[in-house]
Order: structure tokens, then sequence, then C-alpha cells
């Protein structure tokens, strides 16, 4: 027997915040999830996306559901098309990009959980289903400033 209670997140529900030219909905948060994981939707413009960083607790998987990306993990880019799975290992140096010509839509998942309190205390709030802004340079001195909090590296 489990604890955990069932949790639905309707398509319009969720905490969803702008940073760094993208917007991230927390869909569930690991005291939802028993402390198993958090998982994210993400919506990125063209031509945005983090710059190359590495956790140094959490493993974290994409799911790449619309759009046209690349992810560059360890040094190796990978080119992704709606339905590609991303697993970077923790303390492994990883970003993205989208290269398409529209916002791409990806989900994540953090394990174990925790990293979905940085969005929030960083990041400006919005709407699902927002388009989010141009990339705004302050987003990364923020991501700067809270990187040892949440224990990870620019590379």
């Amino acid at each position: 027997m489990t604890d955990l209670q069932p949790v639905v997140v309707g398509p319009d529900e969720g905490d969803t915040v702008f940073l760094v030219g993208d917007a991230y909905t927390t869909l569930l948060t690991g005291a939802q999830t028993g402390g198993a994981f958090t998982m994210l939707e993400a919506v990125v413009n063209p031509d945005a996306g983090p710059p190359p960083h590495a956790h140094l607790d959490e493993e974290e998987t994409f799911l790449l559901l619309d759009g046209t990306m690349t992810f560059t993990v360890d040094g190796v880019t990978h080119d992704a098309r709606p339905g590609t799975v991303v697993l970077v290992p923790r303390g492994v140096v990883h970003s993205y990009r989208n290269v398409g010509d529209g916002p791409a839509r990806m989900l994540f998942l953090y394990s174990p959980p925790g990293m979905e309190a940085m969005f929030p205390e960083i990041g400006r709030a919005a709407v699902r289903g927002a388009a989010p802004p141009p990339l705004d340079p302050a987003d990364l001195t923020a991501m700067a400033r809270v990187a040892a909090k949440y224990r990870f590296i620019f590379a």
C-alpha cells in the first residue's frame, strides 16, 4: 500500500514561469510523487534553450512532444523530433536548442526531485499556454545566482 494520492493536472493547470526564453510548467512535484521525481513541461521558442550545464544531484530525462530540437549531451549533438527521449545522467554537461521555425514542447523528468523549486524562485510567473518572451539576459544572471543552491554548474 502507498501513501501516494492520485493527481490529475488539466491542460490549463500547473505553475508556469518564463525563464531563459522558455515557459516551464511544473506538472508534478516531488511531494506529489512521494519523492520519486519531478515532471515539468517546457515550451521553447525558436533558437532558444539554456547554456551548457550539468545537474550534480539529478538525472534529467526529456521527451520531445512537438517541434525540432538538438540536444548536446557530453559533447555529442543529437537531432531530435517528436517522440525522441534523452536521458542525461547526473554530472553530465548538456544543453538543448529549438532548431525549428515554431515553438517546441517537451516534458522533463528530474530524479530525484527538487529542481522544481528553482523555476518559481527565479522565473517570472506566467499562464500555461502563453508564448514565452525572448531570452532576457537577466535570467542567466539569476540562474548563476542560485546555481550553488540547486547544485548545478554552467560549463
